[in-house]
């Protein structure tokens, strides 16, 4: 496996583990928690597009991570959340 596939991967199983934590309802998709992971996750997933130079996934990939960050601040201090 190349650097590029390992870092891939790890962007892909943190958007996962966002995805799964709010299906079986351990994280609300309004959390800080579920934000940061999709924040971090597509960020990963960008960064590891950017070392193959597929532009259009990293284009996407930074949309999704600059839609996440403005979102985790505008989480309003105080939200529970259950993990």
């Amino acid at each position: 496996m190349k650097p590029s596939d390992i870092i891939a991967s790890l962007g892909v199983i943190i958007l996962l583990l966002a995805f799964l934590l709010n299906l079986y309802k351990r994280i609300t998709a309004e959390s800080r928690t579920y934000t940061l992971l999709n924040f971090i996750g597509a960020a990963t997933c960008g960064f590891a597009s950017y070392l193959i130079k597929f532009y259009p996934f990293v284009i996407l990939e930074s949309i999704w991570a600059g839609f996440a960050i403005v979102s985790f601040f505008k989480v309003p201090r105080g939200t529970s959340e259950k993990l």
